[in-house]
């Protein structure tokens, strides 16, 4: 990825996606921020003016010169046309603060299926506590889980698992594609048929998560990505991701406000900048060791991009998350989809007793390693950011990452201005 000038505008030219999600962004902190409604008419209306106008002037009297010299003006136009959108998306959004978008029928549905099916949980031979855990990761039923135990996942780094995300919908997508891998290649049917129902099952399960906001982000990406592969494309990974959060901010423009939405943002992000970049510090071709490697790579990547908002969010973030999650990564791997299978599983059907006894060692050493890790003293480093702290914080790390990038001192000297400036303000 470029930057600087004329090539971060080619990047953005490149993804389709990004130039809305600003517009639409620019439009929710408006709103929020100053009441614009009448504003937003007016933008409205200079943009209906503008192309009413356009359709009475002789098509034959404008000079191709003078067509190309005004793409701008359609941009500018498409800009502000968004803007009222968003405003006016935003106020409604506002207007219906009061209710409950949970509470529709199809959360509702969703909700008694996620009970339906941790309901059957009660065959396995564990505490209620393991089993409120084993409900969290896998079908995102929190109802039952203690501040206890989301205390000691979040000192262990673990959080991410109790939040069914992109992690947790990644497996499943690797798990229904190796369930469909039986499937013909080269016929043409079968190819189009496996891709249709992993995506279909992917929503699926997202549906029993109660429809939770990172795993309908997952969702929607993993979707395009999937329907590229159908297609025999190649998505931008960064437009999918921009393009996820434009259609959730239109469902919702309240979701840039969620803390797991920006989360879950920022950690994708950074993934995908970052974890490419520390893949190739050391090339592993070794197949046993280069899944820990990038396992390790996706998780540094995630804590980075995270660390300061966990900061103004928590006021601390694990020092030991790094050690925890490479064992847990992979368990959790296996831990998911057997329990999702147990869970399908009707319990008459006799013969698949190792599959709950499976599971339970699984759950039994995930909660060991837990407590384990979550009793070392110094676990965890207590920090507590301000908004400006973060924003600061932030707008220091983009710009180090642009020094790397473009090698420009400038960009140095400007983060280390900045983090000089966050350090005074908190020693004064």
């Amino acid at each position: 990825m470029s930057y600087g000038g004329e090539p971060v505008i080619n990047e953005i030219r490149k993804r389709p996606f990004v130039r809305p999600l600003i517009f639409w962004l620019t439009g929710i902190m408006l709103q929020v921020c100053f009441p614009l409604q009448v504003f937003s008419v007016i933008l409205l209306v200079f943009v209906l003016v503008f192309v009413a106008v356009s359709f009475f002037i002789p098509e034959q009297r404008i000079p191709d010169t003078f067509i190309y010299g005004t793409r701008w003006v359609w941009g500018v136009l498409f800009a502000f046309l968004l803007l009222f959108l968003a405003i006016q998306r935003t106020s409604l959004a506002e207007q219906q603060s009061g209710r409950n978008p949970e509470q529709g029928l199809l959360f509702i549905k969703a909700g008694e299926m996620q009970e339906a099916m941790v309901d059957k949980l009660d065959r396995l031979n564990l505490s209620d506590e393991k089993k409120a855990v084993l409900a969290t990761i896998t079908v995102n039923y929190r109802k039952n889980m203690t501040r206890d135990v989301s205390k000691r996942f979040s000192v262990t780094g673990l959080s991410h698992l109790l939040a069914v995300s992109g992690f947790h919908v990644g497996i499943i997508s690797t798990f229904i594609g190796l369930l469909l891998s039986f499937m013909p290649k080269r016929i043409a049917f079968f190819h189009y048929l496996k891709y249709i129902l992993m995506i279909l099952l992917i929503w699926l399960f997202t549906y029993t998560t109660g429809l939770a906001t990172a795993a309908v982000r997952a969702a929607v990406m993993i979707s395009v990505y999937l329907a590229g592969r159908m297609l025999k494309r190649r998505p931008d990974s960064y437009n999918t991701l921009a393009g996820a959060a434009f259609c959730m901010l239109v469902y919702n423009p309240f979701y840039l406000f969620d803390i797991g939405f920006q989360l879950s943002y920022l950690a994708v992000f950074f993934i995908l900048y970052l974890q490419p970049r520390f893949s190739r510090l050391s090339e592993i071709k070794n197949p046993l060791l280069a899944s820990p490697w990038n396992t390790l790579t996706v998780t540094v990547s995630a804590q980075i991009g995270t660390l300061f908002l966990c900061f103004y969010y928590f006021g601390q973030s694990s020092l030991v998350f790094l050690f925890a999650n490479l064992f847990l990564s992979l368990l959790a791997t296996l831990l998911i989809p057997a329990t999702l299978l147990w869970m399908l599983i009707p319990s008459r059907i006799p013969g698949l007793e190792w599959l709950g006894s499976a599971v339970e060692t699984m759950t039994n050493s995930l909660m060991w390693v837990v407590e384990r890790f979550a009793s070392i003293p110094g676990a965890t480093v207590s920090l507590r950011f301000d908004l400006l702290t973060m924003i600061c914080s932030y707008t220091a790390l983009g710009l180090f990452l642009l020094y790397i990038q473009t090698r420009r001192y400038r960009m140095i000297l400007a983060a280390l201005i900045l983090l000089f400036a966050i350090l005074c303000r908190h020693l004064i």
